[in-house]
């Protein structure tokens, strides 16, 4: 029997996926979470095959727990679950660890395929994504400077975006204060800015964060 989580802070959003998965055979879900840091402690308890992982958590957000997964759990299947469309993190997700991405607004039959196809090891693309991947590969498209940074990089991004100060995100992600204005000090240069209003900016303007 596979075992599948389901990681989404909106309880209605978790009742929608674990409906699509409860009449397929040979799949149950393992349990469900509404956030990042009750996925990593059920994790520690219960067995599960693939994660089924939002990234707009409260708290941790899904790349904190994808990047403390390929740490911990690298045999742990993830598979990004978002309302995000594929342009805005997919590749990043992808490089990142990540072992598919698909948006929410799929149907059943995706869903499964998504599961099952990551169940066995393989990366699940959708069509959009295979297009980005495709097109990243032969230069025929640039990609957007945000997907460009590393998994680090865009968890200290993503949060100075939100306006978080440099100390409460030192605390967030156990790193020192002289090490996220490191980070931000490379934001900045790569992505050829100057303040942080300007990142925040950027993120709303890519919707990367909400207005």
């Amino acid at each position: 029997m596979l075992q599948v989580a389901i990681v989404d802070d909106h309880e209605i959003v978790r009742a929608g996926f674990r409906e699509m998965l409860a009449d397929e055979v040979g799949i149950s879900v393992a349990f469900e979470a509404g956030s990042g840091e009750e996925a990593l402690d059920l994790l520690q308890q219960v067995d599960c095959d693939v994660l089924l992982l939002d990234l707009a958590l409260p708290g941790q957000s899904g790349v904190d727990v994808l990047r403390t997964l390929r740490q911990h759990r690298p045999e742990l299947r993830v598979l990004v679950l978002t309302g995000y469309p594929e342009e805005r993190y997919a590749l990043a997700m992808i490089r990142n660890g990540a072992d598919g991405y698909l948006c929410k607004e799929c149907d059943r039959r995706q869903l499964l395929q998504a599961v099952n196809v990551v169940a066995h090891g393989r990366r699940y693309l959708s069509p959009r994504l295979a297009e980005l991947l495709a097109d990243e590969v032969t230069g025929g498209a640039p990609a957007a400077p945000h997907q460009q940074l590393s998994e680090r990089e865009l968890q200290v991004f993503l949060r100075l975006a939100s306006g978080q100060p440099v100390s409460e995100i030192g605390r967030a992600l156990n790193l020192s204060v002289k090490t996220v204005s490191t980070y931000r000090s490379r934001l900045l240069d790569k992505l050829g800015m100057a303040s942080n209003a300007e990142l925040a900016a950027y993120a709303v303007r890519n919707g990367l964060v909400a207005d």
